[in-house]
């Protein structure tokens, strides 16, 4: 498959397919960043429940935070694919069509809003107890220790985790590009696979290496730029 990767045919199929990519390159950079806004938008006050109704939480509720635990646990069992396929009447009946790029962003937010959830979970709980209790001491309320404490705190573990849900989404719109959602994933099988214009499949994976490298290295510094703690 790969023996003839730098023969002239392989170059000129490359060239006679490259004027497609910058489309490719753009429907996934516009699912991801819209599937990772109404994760967030889903996921983070999931995330801010279970936090809050732990034992040990400001609004302690045992049987709702096993039931918002339950739920997002399913969630995260599933493997994208299955997910995809399996909700496929849901998302024709939310947004019209079950393919393309609306088809991929319903099953990309179902997927990611439990992972996120438990993410946020996780953030918040780094925030120092002490911080919390002086708030509770001070008079505050549950709202306004959520949105003044636990939040603010925890910007910079929250913001490393957005990186990871990103790169993860990213991952899962290949996946979805593959039957039929567009993006890298739909050219790197039409193209690099189906047509065997392999070295476009190699064109593919390369950009997105590019584009995890770049995620990373943003949010890493962002996090580390907002951290208290190493002022």
């Amino acid at each position: 498959m790969y023996s003839n990767l730098f023969s002239a045919q392989s170059v000129q199929d490359l060239m006679s397919v490259l004027p497609s990519l910058p489309f490719a390159i753009w429907e996934t950079f516009y699912v991801t960043v819209v599937s990772t806004a109404l994760s967030l938008v889903l996921g983070l006050p999931l995330g801010v429940l279970l936090s809050i109704t732990q034992p040990h939480g400001i609004w302690p509720h045992k049987w709702l935070n096993r039931i918002l635990g339950w739920i997002i646990n399913v969630g995260r069992s599933l493997p994208f694919i299955i997910l995809m396929i399996a909700i496929m009447p849901f998302t024709k009946a939310l947004v019209g069509t079950k393919i393309g790029v609306p088809g991929a962003i319903v099953p990309l937010v179902v997927s990611a809003a439990p992972f996120i959830a438990r993410m946020v979970e996780t953030s918040l709980a780094e925030v120092d107890a002490g911080v919390v209790e002086a708030a509770q001491s001070m008079g505050a309320s549950n709202l306004q220790i959520v949105w003044k404490v636990y939040l603010p705190e925890a910007v910079p573990s929250l913001i490393l985790g957005a990186s990871i849900s990103i790169i993860t989404l990213l991952g899962y719109t290949a996946i979805a590009g593959a039957v039929g959602a567009g993006g890298l994933g739909d050219l790197a099988v039409r193209y690099g696979y189906q047509r065997r214009v392999t070295s476009m499949m190699v064109v593919t994976v390369i950009f997105i290496i590019i584009l995890v490298q770049v995620i990373q290295s943003v949010f890493s510094w962002l996090s580390t730029k907002l951290d208290k703690r190493l002022r």
